[in-house]
């Protein structure tokens, strides 16, 4: 009764007024509305050309290969300093060689679309996993192609549903919720190239986090490539990955050797 009340005494009030306030208040009405749509549509256009700049911003390759300084700490916290030289496909393999002390191999490892392959030199070991591994090792719901983006520097796990951006400090920060994660991404607002990446599991009941960052960009080929890369993953465990890049280079003839010692033994 209460409501019905209040409707008809506000009725009431408008039935009073004079025909140019009736006129006026339609106005007002209809040019905060208009505002409205307007800044919301210039919103989108910003969200939109922002989204398209970062595309274009994408490192498109056949080949890839470098020389990189990794810096790991890992759930047992310790620390491991190796160099490691990196090969890839597109959408085919990833080969990654790490060295040890005194530049001793100590390890040789094989992704591909389906596999995970491990060669331990140190302990004269070959284990084969399904490409599912990786996100046992990571938390992470890597595949080959995310992990190959990671790599090369493009983004990762970015959604086009951007449910909101802010601008500050020649920063530009756009929020993103897709299938996994929530993504506030910040790039600079002059060249859009990447500087940080916030995911928040979409399930808070994983409370799976993961911080990357990205600094040190070259332009030497006509790409802008970050050649450091910070990483922190957590879930239950904690990983803290520092990546430098020390060389690489774009579509030369790559090869990924890997044969199994017969001397090997085989994790199952």
């Amino acid at each position: 009764m209460r409501v019905i009340l209040v409707v008809a005494v506000a009725i009431g009030m408008v039935s009073c007024k004079p025909t140019r306030q009736i006129q006026t208040a339609i106005a007002k009405k209809d040019t905060v509305q208009a505002a409205t749509n307007t800044a919301h549509l210039d919103s989108m256009a910003f969200i939109d050309r922002t989204l398209g700049r970062i595309d274009s911003n994408r490192i498109g390759f056949n080949t890839f290969t470098a020389k990189v300084n990794v810096d790991y700490r890992g759930a047992d916290d310790k620390n491991y300093d190796v160099n490691a030289n990196l090969r890839m496909y597109r959408d085919s393999a990833i080969w990654v060689s790490v060295n040890a002390i005194l530049g001793i191999e100590a390890l040789r490892l094989l992704i591909t679309k389906d596999s995970v392959k491990i060669l331990d030199k140190q302990n004269k070991t070959y284990t084969a996993r399904s490409v599912d591994y990786l996100q046992e090792v990571t938390v992470l719901p890597l595949n080959l192609a995310i992990l190959q983006d990671l790599f090369v520097g493009n983004p990762v796990f970015l959604d086009s549903n951007v449910v909101s951006y802010s601008r500050s400090d020649n920063t530009i920060a756009l929020l993103s919720v897709g299938r996994w994660f929530k993504n506030l991404l910040t790039v600079n607002e002059g060249d859009k190239t990447i500087q940080r990446s916030k995911l928040d599991d979409v399930d808070v009941a994983k409370a799976r986090t993961a911080d990357l960052t990205y600094s040190d960009y070259e332009n030497k080929t006509g790409v802008h490539f970050a050649t450091k890369r910070r990483i922190s993953i957590a879930e239950k465990k904690k990983l803290d990955i520092r990546l430098d890049f020390k060389q690489y280079a774009f579509n030369e003839t790559v090869s990924f050797p890997f044969s199994i010692p017969k001397n090997y033994s085989t994790n199952n």
